[in-house]
């Protein structure tokens, strides 16, 4: 186990390149189990999760080339539908070989999968998708069976569930029909899964909409795909060069991904320039919480895409300890994710927390190195800034190996920035 120490208290600025996205690749990763054929993912991100979804592959009999940020995957050798528990418990994501193993064979059983401790995240939209074209669902063994070819169904999540409808798009692709999700998760690695699917043969329709049209086919081929950049990295690190007062640019970004974010940022008194394949945060901004009409304090609340992304908010929260004024963060979606707030506290930060998915923030706050403990991916991020945020003694980040599951070559772009970060074992 290892843990980051880090001096903070001085501006983080300069360049760099946003990652392949890690919700984009994590489903890509599972659809090439849906052919024989090789496929060739280019901008996988170098994190855990992906090394986890990648070994779960070879587990199973895939072939798997690593090259750099290149990985390609030939199926034709699977001979195994079981999954055990080791595997899964290392990534959530794991859930997601259900359909593609379903299209392979009759029985695929796995277990429960891991992933962040931000609350409840439901597994029955996937369920409900998966009986509704045919899935005979065991969920106390874990077990699926698909003893005929799925059929093609109209559904209705009652939830904008983005891996459910990763999963139920895979499904579908090769069922026999037509297959309708209403009320569809339309975030942009849905859109890119949507994208690589398509390339290897799938019909797919209306993907970053909330109504998707999948016309099932007989097999799919092989596919080079590149996987979409990381709008939630990106958006990390431009929260941390406006927490520290530095100056960054970001590229390889698609604007269209950022609209809501930026939204946000202006709600902030802070301006990002959004150009066609990067991102210009200009230095010597001082972070100041806009008031809404009337004096009103304003709200920063996530919701399903376009609204903005819950794997922002962390690092917003953050951002506001250091910018002037008061701001509510709603988070609606997970109930535990506003728990990483105590040590935000315990470092000096104005945090009154109303109830599991509300907090107001008062800053800016001079906040004091501290001992912390990384709680997910996201939160791990968040207490990093609120260290490069932070005066006197050196804080030290603990359970690392958590921030890697999101975020490749962390403490080597933020040494590039700037930050006196460095990584120690034990």
């Amino acid at each position: 186990m290892s843990h980051f120490v880090v001096h903070g208290g001085k501006p983080l600025s300069g360049e760099i390149t946003a990652s392949g996205n890690k919700n984009a690749a994590l489903p890509m990763i599972a659809a090439t189990l849906l052919t024989d054929d090789p496929v060739v993912l280019d901008n996988l991100p170098a994190i855990r999760d992906v090394a986890a979804m990648l070994e779960i592959l070879e587990f199973l009999g895939a072939s798997v080339v690593r090259q750099g940020d290149r990985a390609t995957v030939c199926a034709a050798g699977v001979d195994k539908a079981e999954i055990p528990w080791e595997l899964c418990e290392k990534t959530r994501t794991s859930f997601l070989m259900v359909a593609p193993l379903l299209s392979r064979c009759e029985r695929v059983k796995l277990h429960r999968p891991g992933g962040d401790a931000i609350g409840r995240r439901r597994l029955d939209p996937h369920f409900y998708g998966l009986r509704s074209l045919g899935v005979e669902v065991d969920e106390d063994s874990f077990e699926f069976r698909a003893p005929q070819r799925l059929q093609g169904r109209q559904l209705f999540f009652d939830e904008a569930s983005v891996t459910a409808t990763e999963h139920i798009m895979m499904a579908a692709v090769l069922a026999e029909g037509v297959t309708t999700i209403l009320n569809a998760a339309g975030e942009p690695h849905v859109q890119d899964l949507a994208r690589m699917l398509i390339s290897m043969g799938a019909a797919i329709e209306g993907a970053g909409t909330n109504a998707m049209t999948i016309t099932g086919v007989e097999r799919l081929g092989g596919a080079t795909h590149r996987v979409t950049s990381d709008h939630v990295e990106a958006a990390s690190y431009l929260a941390l060069a406006a927490a520290t007062g530095g100056e960054l640019t970001v590229r390889g970004t698609s604007r269209g991904h950022y609209w809501m974010i930026h939204r946000v940022f202006e709600r902030f008194g802070l301006k990002l320039e959004l150009e066609s394949d990067h991102i210009f945060l200009a230095g010597g901004q001082r972070a100041q919480v806009l008031a809404d009409a009337g004096g009103a304090i304003p709200r920063v609340d996530d919701g399903p895409w376009p609204q903005f992304p819950s794997d922002c908010m962390s690092a917003m929260l953050v951002l506001a300890t250091q910018a002037h004024g008061t701001v509510l963060f709603f988070e609606k979606m997970f109930e535990s994710r506003m728990y990483f707030v105590d040590p935000l506290v315990r470092m000096g930060a104005n945090i009154i927390v109303c109830d599991p998915h509300r907090v107001v923030i008062t800053g800016p706050s001079r906040l004091r190195g501290a001992t912390l403990r990384s709680p997910d991916i996201r939160a791990g991020m968040a207490l990093v800034m609120a260290a490069l945020c932070a005066t006197g003694r050196p804080s030290i980040i603990q359970n690392a190996e958590v921030i890697d599951r999101g975020y490749e070559d962390f403490e080597h772009k933020l040494q590039a920035l700037g930050a006196d970060i460095v990584r120690r074992d034990g």
